[in-house]
């Protein structure tokens, strides 16, 4: 198997980096060795545990995710690397914890990975925070799960969710009441504007000269260095209205290897431009919509992706998730771990 990276520079800055953030509930995105957790604004927390990248093993991540709130139960679902050597061909699979058969595992109703019963969710918890071997089988093949990091993970989950001391935690069970654990936070709703359909053209030498000077005064050369390429022709604006006075600037801020980024200003349509930065993580638009998505690595089996909406006044950002490690488990990425969601009317 192909020796896996960490998740590029761009996608930590992408699930990082929640402009005006600082009074919304808070997340958390955390990693320990083969495990990781995303708990999101609404303390609905996911954690993810993976294959050990030494050795033949193949590629097989665990999902275990459970809502905020006293007695909420742990849904663990299961996804196989769909690689020809690595995918599961009949379906007939069947779980063991060191060598102790835990019974068939029923298969998604659309194919693309098994759900665990409770009972073998809770054999899974008990064993990667101990020291027993979690496996699945199929035709004389067997898929290995790691524990190693998740007892670091699930202590982590239980203290976001404030489980720690009481009946439901994972780790560190107590007596004290399940109503002390914290409640779900609704998460925010946010009422999309209509944009307008038409077109802008492209502004006048002399009013890109202006916006240019006053667009690199909002971010820094080193984040938004290809706004230099613009007097030269090899980068440019473009223009999207936003109300009768506003509109939304954008252009190239940085390119690597596989990824690039794009800044975007909300500006006047007409000088002075007063532009405020958006975001340089931006690789789409569309009608109020601003996304970005970049690959982890190239072979893109793992991304990070983030969603801003404009509101009428501003673009808010409404999401912020990854698919998971970079462990060859699917094209796109095996999870979706958000750590921003919102609903979006």
């Amino acid at each position: 198997m192909r020796k896996t990276s960490t998740l590029a520079t761009a996608i930590a800055f992408a699930v990082t980096a929640h402009p005006g953030l600082a009074a919304e509930p808070a997340s958390i995105s955390f990693s320990h060795n083969d495990w990781e957790l995303a708990c999101d604004n609404t303390r609905t927390c996911r954690a993810a545990g993976y294959h050990a990248e030494t050795g033949q093993n193949p590629p097989v991540t665990v999902l275990l995710e459970r809502r905020a709130g006293p007695g909420t139960p742990i849904v663990a679902q299961l996804i196989f690397g769909d690689e020809e050597d690595a995918v599961v061909r009949s379906g007939d699979l069947t779980m063991s914890v060191d060598g102790r058969a835990m019974g068939d595992i029923e298969f998604s109703p659309n194919g693309s990975g098994a759900v665990l019963s409770p009972a073998q969710t809770a054999a899974l918890l008990r064993a990667v925070v101990g020291t027993s071997k979690v496996a699945w089988h199929e035709e004389g093949r067997t898929w290995t799960l790691s524990g190693k990091g998740a007892s670091a993970v699930l202590l982590k989950m239980d203290e976001f969710q404030g489980r720690l001391g009481t009946p439901g935690a994972i780790i560190r069970k107590g007596s004290n009441a399940e109503s002390a654990v914290l409640p779900a936070i609704p998460a925010p709703v946010v009422v999309a504007a209509k944009v307008p359909g038409t077109a802008l053209h492209s502004l006048n030498k002399d009013d890109q000269r202006q916006l240019l000077a006053t667009l690199r005064k909002t971010t820094d050369d080193e984040v938004c260095a290809d706004l230099a390429a613009i007097p030269t022709g090899e980068n440019e604006f473009s223009y999207a209205p936003l109300t009768k006075d506003k509109m939304l600037v954008s252009a190239r801020c940085w390119r690597g290897a596989y990824n690039e980024g794009h800044g975007y200003w909300i500006a006047n349509r007409k000088p002075p431009f007063s532009p405020v930065l958006v975001t340089e993580l931006g690789t789409d638009y569309d009608q109020g919509t601003i996304t970005g998505a970049h690959k982890g690595r190239g072979i893109g089996d793992c991304w990070g992706h983030n969603k801003w909406v404009w509101d009428g006044r501003r673009f808010v950002h409404t999401d912020s998730y990854t698919t998971g490690m970079c462990r060859e488990i699917t094209a796109g990425g095996a999870w979706t771990l958000p750590t921003l969601v919102s609903e979006v009317r």
